[in-house]
């Protein structure tokens, strides 16, 4: 994958995209609401829907897309491998973060999380638009095809499996209700053997414009609750959506994170999987 011409880490701060705003090799990606992005977005944003993020399958709900969804997806971002994407959203950066995997997955990492969003872009007094601009099509998309899906990305099977040998640390970072299965978000309650919890938006400064908490916070509470950051681990939640937040925070902390799409919506429903409900024994 072609080096970014960008000096833009995974990470960046609103006043660090201004000085890029109009060029051509930038694309900014917004995942707010419709009805915020019509009123208002940064500039020469496109807009995306969430539901080009994921793929339905019967019992899982938040797949990475099949080949034909992610050239569509990337027909959207009208992208090369030149380009650099900057992706915001109005929640604190779940959604943003999922496309970032989706486009991880495919072997595109010139990618950068506005931190806050749009909130932390109005709380700067940052200029902001309505208009819908045309984008001509680009010709050298990036290519995409089954055998160049990588590594952040784990399947059921293989989730199982590691679980069953005690091989893999599990991050749930859904909400504590649903970890310990009083809240039923598909056929069964609890969460996956050996997950240790910690809520997504506990990393989020409500404070301070959806903006994260300071890395070395949030990673000295990880810690506390017995991750290894020099061990490989596995983020999920019900549909790969917040856990996009919790992927991004992972690579932020130099961590070998891999996400699990199919989620408890997928390890939920099937009545073979392994469960427990719940407090964790930590």
């Amino acid at each position: 994958m072609t080096q970014s011409q960008f000096d833009l880490g995974l990470l960046i701060e609103a006043e660090q995209l201004v000085p890029h705003l109009g060029n051509d090799k930038l694309r900014i990606v917004d995942l707010t609401r419709a009805s915020v992005y019509e009123q208002l977005h940064i500039p020469h944003a496109i807009h995306l829907k969430p539901k080009l993020l994921v793929r339905q399958e019967e019992e899982a709900s938040g797949l990475l897309p099949d080949e034909e969804g992610l050239k569509e997806l990337i027909q959207t971002l009208n992208i090369s491998p030149e380009h650099h994407v900057v992706v915001y959203d109005d929640e604190g950066g779940a959604w943003a973060g999922r496309l970032i995997w989706n486009l991880h997955c495919i072997g595109f990492y010139n990618t950068s999380l506005l931190n806050g969003g749009i909130h932390a872009w109005l709380g700067e007094n940052l200029p902001t638009s309505s208009e819908v601009e045309e984008i001509a099509p680009i010709e050298n998309l990036v290519e995409v095809n089954n055998q160049n899906i990588q590594q952040p990305r784990i399947g059921y099977q293989k989730l199982l499996q590691h679980v069953q040998q005690n091989k893999l640390q599990v991050w749930d970072c859904r909400t504590a209700e649903e970890y310990t299965g009083q809240r039923l978000a598909a056929r069964r309650g609890g969460h996956i053997p050996s997950a240790r919890h910690f809520e997504w938006s506990t990393a989020l400064n409500r404070q301070n414009h959806l903006k994260l908490h300071p890395l070395e916070r949030t990673q000295q509470r990880l810690e506390q609750l017995g991750f290894q950051l020099d061990q490989p681990v596995v983020v999920y939640c019900q549909s790969h959506h917040r856990s996009g937040l919790a992927y991004v925070i992972g690579r932020l902390l130099g961590w070998e994170i891999q996400a699990y799409d199919g989620a408890w919506s997928e390890w939920g429903n099937r009545l073979d999987s392994p469960i427990i409900t719940g407090e964790s024994p930590e």
